[in-house]
Order: structure tokens, then C-alpha cells, then sequence
């Protein structure tokens, strides 16, 4: 059965374009994606993004618990803070990609992906199982994310908060930091995080409050050029950052290193006796870290019109496939299209000159480096 929105009747006054989105019923554009996607560039835009799981974990063993079931080192996490990490099997495989707030000393909220959030909940019940000292509860169906991106988000959002000390709060709040304050006269967690590459907020309601809360977004912001964006802009905003999908270049058969992001696995990670905390993957993901890598993820900007897509094959200027594309699309920032790829190692040099199977004609790509677009800080 396809799951709706807090905010669906939302989206459909907007006449939003509504797509099935990993069982829920979501906006894919109320418009234009292009004027969608241009709207966060230059001023901001609103998303619903309800479908995320929130899996809350308590408890004085919280921070031990998620060392031990993430590749992150959580518990050196500060209170007020948040931590891109992930979830993987015992052989190293991405489960799901996260981000892990502290929000008390024995407090933490894991965000995950629609499509994975049974799959991170159950793995995390089997890995904390015999373990009173941490309790998990799930949070999903009360939550309501709400997502201001954009260079004028913190104007916006900021705007909403009556209080000064609390408006102060938000407006210092640094990248990857939350806080909680009353927006609009509802109680929120607002965070400094997006998967836009723009500055902006995300705020996590409750899922009653939602519908309110997005009007007053919607009515404070047009006149700054706000405008509601939907999951067609969400990803072309997420592939010219250069920022991974799960599904495309996240998934069961890949490691961390594979994309690139080996930084996330905290290997360092020591129990309190100083031995090597034995994590879920750390042994297969420690021999990963050292090896060398059978594929390396890729950014590739199109020479000609034509964009590839997720699944097209990338190959040798003599015709040689080397390598799978996991994301494509034109890109109305930069104004040619761009790709992300996995390729074997020896073609993934910047400035390698490829070419992608676009339906039997050779397209030209050159690898460059990713993101493929970068805020002005």
C-alpha cells in the first residue's frame, strides 16, 4: 500500500506532479524541475522530505551501542551536533547511508533513507539485542521533515522563529549542528544540514504540525523567490554536489571506499581498555582500506548534449566498457550534463577522455573531480 505525506493535500493544492518514491506517494515537481532546481541555486526552496526514517536510541550504552553497530565513532559525537556515517553488513556492504544527531548525552536520532528504514531499524535491533542499557524506538510515522535549501534559507527560517535568543541560536548554528526552537509556534529540531550542496535547514515536526508549518514556510519565503521543490530537482541539486544516492552509488555490494567516502569508517575506533572496537564490518572494511580498489567513483562532465544515465555503460574512446554509470543528468547550474561512474581504476584519472553508450552512440565524457558544483562560502 503507497504511503502519503503529512503533507499531501499540500502537494496537491500545488498541483504537484506526485511519483511513487520507495512506497510513498511523493512530489516529483510542482512546475518546472529547472525552475525548481535554479530556485535553490539562487534564493531557496521547500521540500518534503517526511518519507526519511527517524530511529531514535536512548539510554546510557547509546553511544557505545551505535560505535559498535556503525562504521562512525558516535559516542565522541558532541550534544547539539550531527555525523554523515552508515550502516553495513558484516562483509562491508552499505546497508544504508545516515546522518546521526546527539541530541542529549544519552539521547541520538539516525535518520535514514525511505527505502532502507526497515532494513536499518531490524539490523539495528539484531546488534543491540542483550543490551538493556540502549533502547531503540522508532519515530518514523510521528515525525514530520520539512527542508528549507537555498541561499536565502537562513533568512527565511530564521524569520520564523519569534524568540530572539532561540532566532540567535538558529542563525549561528553551524554546518551539521541542531538545536531546538519554536518555529512559527511549533516545536522543532532545527538543523543546519541538506542534501542540496546549498546552506539550509531541515526541520523535524511533529507530523500533525507539518501541513501549518509548510503554508508559513511557503508564505514567508515567496517573496524572497521561495519556491516548493520537488524530487526531480532534490536530485539533480544532490548530482551536481556530488553527493551519493543509495541505490546508485550506495548499495549491498559496495564499500565506503568504493565511493570514495572511506572517511566515514572510523577504524580508529578503541573499546575502554584501548583495544580495537570490533564493529559491525570492521574486519572486511579494515582489508578494504588497504587493498587496492577493483573501482573507483568518478565524476564525468558531458561534452556533447546528450546526458547519460544511471545504468549506461562508459567505455574507451576504442570502444572498451570500463565502467557503469550510477547517476546523470544535465545540469542547469553548469549547463552541460555531468555523471557520477564507476570505473576501473586506470581510466579514472581527471581529464581521462571516455565516452558513455547513450542507446548505441558514443557520447564523449572527460573525468573530472567531484562535486561537480560548489557553494560560494
Amino acid at each position: 500500500m503507497t504511503r502519503l505525506s503529512p503533507l499531501h493535500d499540500e502537494h496537491v493544492a500545488l498541483g504537484a506532479a506526485l511519483t511513487d518514491f520507495a512506497g510513498w506517494q511523493m512530489p516529483l515537481r510542482y512546475g518546472s524541475d529547472v525552475a525548481e532546481h535554479t530556485a535553490v541555486r539562487t534564493a531557496a526552496g521547500l521540500f518534503d522530505l517526511s518519507h526519511m526514517g527517524e530511529l531514535e536510541l536512548s539510554g546510557p550504552g547509546a553511544g557505545d551501542a551505535l560505535d559498535r553497530a556503525l562504521v562512525g565513532n558516535l559516542s565522541a559525537l558532541a550534544v547539539g551536533r550531527a555525523r554523515y556515517t552508515m550502516i553495513c553488513a558484516p562483509d562491508g556492504g552499505v546497508l544504508d547511508d545516515l546522518v546521526v544527531y546527539r541530541l542529549e548525552d544519552e539521547r541520538y536520532l539516525v535518520v535514514a533513507n525511505a527505502s532502507n528504514v526497515a532494513v536499518v531499524r531490524d539490523a539495528l535491533t539484531e546488534r543491540l539485542a542483550g543490551r538493556p542499557d540502549a533502547v531503540l524506538e522508532d519515530r518514523s510515522e510521528q515525525t514530520a521533515l520539512i527542508a528549507v535549501q537555498g541561499p536565502l534559507a537562513e533568512q527565511v527560517v530564521v524569520g520564523l522563529v519569534p524568540d530572539a535568543t532561540e532566532a540567535g541560536a538558529v542563525r549561528e548554528l553551524r554546518y551539521y549542528a541542531a538545536v531546538r526552537a519554536t518555529v512559527q509556534g511549533i516545536d522543532a529540531l532545527v538543523a543546519r544540514t541538506g542534501y542540496t550542496g546549498e546552506d539550509g535547514f531541515e526541520l523535524f515536526v511533529p507530523a500533525d504540525d507539518a501541513p501549518a508549518l509548510w503554508r508559513a514556510v511557503l508564505a514567508a519565503g515567496a517573496p524572497l523567490g521561495l519556491v516548493p521543490a520537488g524530487l526531480s530537482a532534490r536530485d539533480s541539486l544532490r548530482l551536481e554536489a556530488g553527493m551519493p544516492l543509495y541505490g546508485n552509488e550506495l548499495d549491498r555490494t559496495t564499500t565506503p571506499h568504493d565511493a570514495g567516502l572511506g572517511r566515514v569508517v572510523r577504524l580508529d575506533k578503541v573499546d575502554r581498555d584501548g583495544m580495537p572496537l570490533p564493529f559491525v564490518g570492521r574486519d572486511a572494511l579494515e582489508a578494504r582500506a588497504h587493498a587496492t580498489p577493483a573501482r573507483t567513483l568518478v565524476g564525468l562532465q558531458g561534452l556533447t548534449r546528450r546526458a547519460a544515465r544511471h545504468g549506461y555503460d562508459v567505455v574507451t574512446t576504442a570502444g572498451t566498457v570500463v565502467g557503469t554509470v550510477t547517476s546523470g543528468a544535465p545540469s542547469p547550474t553548469l549547463g552541460h550534463p555531468v555523471a557520477m561512474a564507476y570505473v576501473t581504476p586506470e581510466v579514472a584519472a581527471d581529464g581521462t577522455d571516455l565516452a558513455v553508450d547513450v542507446r548505441g552512440r558514443h557520447e564523449a565524457v572527460r573525468v573530472v573531480p567531484l562535486p561537480f558544483y560548489r557553494r560560494a562560502r
